[in-house]
């Protein structure tokens, strides 16, 4: 067997046994509305995401709160129905904000911020969350890891500084591909790098 041969086994088993990791930093999603307030245009892309359809948009935002502000914050899109800002616990520190640990999209009684953008500013009333930790699959995925959407999970990860997570979310779409997302303070929990994998543990 050539090692070309041995190179796309090994690549298949690490498909079927691992999934990739990634570190999902602070981001805002926006509503068309949002943007061209913002912006004055719709979002553009920049560079797509690893879910099918998401991208990295060019623009930018300052998020303020009580006690501080990041600027240059990354958007990401498509445009949403409703707004949404994700940050870690310890970004929520530094703005003077506490957001709840959320699964993206649920936002009832969360905290609001400011939204500044080239055009000006707005406030939101609510939206910010702390992510909660989770991993995307296919319907074919998930049977393959034997799991179900809304699962809660534990998770090995093989990096640096191993760790086990536990309640992580099972998310399952025929849009999704294969990835974990953590926050920051996660993956610098876990010594996270290019290329981490984990393992869904039985």
């Amino acid at each position: 067997m050539d090692q070309q041969t041995l190179d796309a086994l090994a690549l298949r088993l690490t498909k079927l046994l691992f999934i990739p990791l990634e570190a999902s930093g602070r981001h805002v999603h926006l509503t068309a509305d949002q943007a061209r307030a913002l912006f004055g245009h719709p979002l553009t892309p920049k560079r797509p995401l690893s879910q099918p359809g998401q991208f990295l948009a060019n623009e930018r935002l300052t998020l303020v709160g009580e006690k501080g502000e990041f600027t240059n914050v990354a958007v990401l899109g498509p445009e949403r129905k409703e707004a949404q800002v994700e940050i870690s616990i310890t970004d929520g520190r530094a703005l003077g904000i506490t957001p709840p640990v959320r699964l993206s999209g649920d936002i009832r009684d969360t905290p609001g911020i400011t939204l500044k953008g080239p055009l000006g500013s707005l406030t939101l009333p609510c939206g910010v969350i702390a992510a909660q930790r989770h991993v995307h699959l296919s319907p074919e995925e998930a049977d393959r890891f034997g799991v179900t959407d809304g699962q809660n999970v534990s998770l090995q990860t093989f990096t640096d500084r191993p760790a086990v997570f536990q309640d992580v979310t099972v998310r399952v779409n025929p849009q999704f591909r294969a990835a974990v997302h953590l926050d920051f303070d996660e993956a610098n929990a876990c010594g996270l790098g290019q290329h981490s994998l984990g393992r869904i543990l039985p």
